[in-house]
């Protein structure tokens, strides 16, 4: 069992084969540039000429490539029959089912990943990095020692598009997060950014206890519950975010969409609410 193939020699799969090797697994590695596998080679990996030699060399298959084409043509010709084949190559919900379903017809047990982490926090405990996965519970469960070497092993569910979706929701709201200290820096270039970071991290940090009281109004169906700040005085109070960012010569157009769905939500008659309403607007649209 202590032995892996890993597909896919990027600076993230580079990274997690690296962290196996240094947990004394046997580590045969592939990258469609060969001389990317030189320096795991120069640390005792074994190198696969194809990638279906590398998935013959080994019961776990990681693939870690640039997309789910990708992954598709480099295993085309490869005997998954047997195989454990874990795919952390970032994709959509969708493709991962697809896949899941490829590579089932294929006799192999499937997971698919989504890594939480940038390759320096790989192979190191305490960066807290971590990987969702979701598919084969079995395959979990029996490889789950293994998998928690690089980073985090955490199981999202059978459905194979499961740590795909989390991965893209928590890189989203991480987008929206860097949105918001985008427009922070904007209005405070004139000052010092190293003396206001301190201050930046110190709100965002106390503001993340948010999404506890967007869950429970979700779970709950009431979007009033514990609200202190509520949808009639936030979007009050934009109107001085607004003026404040012209005033300053910075533009708004990091902000102006959410407040706008803001107002929709305001103008339907929920005032008391707080902003969770605005996730029934978005559902709406889709």
């Amino acid at each position: 069992m202590k032995n892996v193939s890993v597909l896919g020699l990027g600076a993230m799969g580079g990274a997690v084969a690296r962290a196996w090797l240094a947990a004394g697994y046997e580590t045969t590695v592939w990258n469609r540039t060969a001389s990317r596998a030189e320096p795991l080679v120069a640390e005792g990996a074994k190198p696969a000429a194809t990638a279906a030699e590398a998935v013959v060399a080994s019961g776990l298959v990681v693939v870690c490539l640039l997309d789910d084409a990708s992954v598709g043509e480099a295993l085309a010709d490869a005997d998954l029959a047997g195989k454990d084949l874990v795919n952390i190559t970032t994709g959509t919900p969708g493709e991962a089912r697809s896949r899941a379903s490829w590579a089932v017809a294929r006799g192999a047990r499937y997971l698919d990943g989504g890594i939480m982490a940038v390759p320096p926090m790989i192979g190191v405990p305490e960066s807290g990095a971590y990987i969702l996965y979701s598919g084969s519970p079995e395959l979990f469960a029996e490889r789950r020692d293994a998998l928690a070497i690089p980073a985090g092993a955490r199981y999202v569910g059978e459905d194979p598009g499961s740590a795909a979706l989390h991965d893209v929701a928590l890189l989203s709201a991480m987008t929206g997060m860097f949105a918001g200290m985008s427009h922070a820096f904007a209005l405070t270039r004139g000052t010092s950014p190293k003396e206001f970071a301190p201050l930046l991290v110190e709100w965002l940090t106390a503001m993340a206890g948010a999404a506890d009281g967007m869950a429970a109004h979700l779970e709950t169906g009431d979007y009033t519950l514990g609200v202190t700040s509520n949808l009639a005085m936030m979007v009050q109070g934009n109107g001085t975010l607004l003026r404040t960012a012209e005033e300053e010569g910075v533009s708004s157009e990091l902000l102006t969409p959410f407040m706008a769905l803001m107002e929709r939500r305001l103008a339907g008659g929920h005032g008391d609410e707080g902003t969770t309403g605005v996730v029934d607007l978005l559902l709406s649209e889709a």
